[in-house]
């Protein structure tokens, strides 16, 4: 069973969590990336590159560890 939707972290409330704490703003790529590394459930992106050789930045360890504070927090 799903918990409820208030109590779910959004990404909206995980950028806003490590703004007010950290005073660094991350970008949802970032958050995404350290969901798929922990296993987190993720649907489907829809808005992927149509070229095969797309660059895609990766997340910095030192946003990471904020990252996993705000998702161990929700």
């Amino acid at each position: 069973m799903l918990p409820p939707a208030e109590t779910t972290a959004t990404y909206d409330k995980i950028k806003q969590y490590v703004l007010q704490h950290y005073g660094v703003k991350v970008s949802v790529l970032y958050v995404a990336q350290i969901e798929r590394k922990y296993g987190l459930d993720m649907r489907e992106n829809y808005n992927k590159s149509k070229k095969p050789d797309t660059k895609v930045p990766t997340c910095p360890p030192e946003t990471e560890k904020m990252i996993v504070e705000a998702l161990r927090h929700f």
